[in-house]
């Protein structure tokens, strides 16, 4: 049993609290346990200089952690004059993963920076983050249709993201903080609510993992996912995904 009394395949409580920053165009408090990241989404009606005349929009996406969101202090990056490593690696990741599921063509010409800052860290942070963070940019899109900027959301596909790891030779499901620090194999997996693959990250923490261990976690991973999923229709409602096929008018039915 776990130290939260969950199952090895269940995740934490998760709570999207969305519209929690008024300035932004789109806003979300996500919680999955004791992890909290709030996922902000800016519009801005220009794109970066690579994309200009190219009638596509960018998303992107930056990340950071208050100093007390951990148990020890950490230095803001602010001070320390640069971004770590891992603060690159971690932002890089959620912007690919949610340009994943946008049609950059429909977004036009615009650009919606996504800000993630960790306030609470127990384990998960960017998987979090990914799974906010795609609300809070379906929020951002919304608005562009109600203001006649946008005629239909260039959304494709739902999208989150979940840990899985072994811990003391068990395969378990999101796990926290406790569990990540003590995992043997550690992964983040992010999927769409169509089942399809984005990114999995799985690293041997002290030895290597099996292909039965691997397609073990998948498997947990994607239970996970499509609770997250569940979640995101429930704060969102069920979306009308964009796509490319002009026979139905550029929507897939959902």
């Amino acid at each position: 049993m776990r130290n939260d009394q969950r199952k090895n395949n269940d995740i934490r409580p998760i709570s999207i609290t969305t519209n929690y920053i008024k300035h932004a165009e789109g806003s979300v408090l996500i919680e999955t346990g004791d992890t909290k990241v709030i996922c902000t989404a800016t519009i801005d009606e220009k794109v970066p200089p690579f994309l200009k005349g190219e009638g596509k929009g960018w998303v992107t996406a930056e990340y950071s952690m208050l100093p007390r969101s951990t148990n020890v202090r950490n230095v803001r990056e602010s001070a320390r004059g640069k971004q770590g490593g891992r603060t690159l690696e971690i932002q890089r990741l959620i912007g690919r993963a949610l340009r994943s599921v946008v049609d950059l063509r429909a977004l036009g010409e615009r650009t919606i920076w996504i800000d993630c800052d960790v306030i609470q860290a127990d384990g998960g942070t960017r998987t979090a983050a990914i799974t906010g963070s795609f609300v809070a940019l379906v929020e951002a899109c919304n608005l562009l249709i109600n203001e006649g900027k946008l005629d239909r959301l260039p959304i494709t596909d739902y999208l989150a993201a979940t840990s899985v790891g072994i811990v003391g030779g068990e395969a378990m499901l999101d796990l926290a903080f406790v569990e990540d620090s003590s995992a043997n194999v550690d992964m983040n997996v992010v999927m769409t609510g169509t089942g399809n693959f984005v990114e999995v990250q799985g690293t041997g923490e002290e030895a290597p993992y099996s292909k039965d261990e691997l397609f073990k976690l998948l498997e947990l991973a994607e239970q996970g996912v499509k609770k997250l999923i569940e979640a995101q229709m429930e704060t969102l409602g069920e979306l009308e995904l964009y796509s490319n096929d002009k026979s139905n008018g550029g929507k897939n039915g959902k």
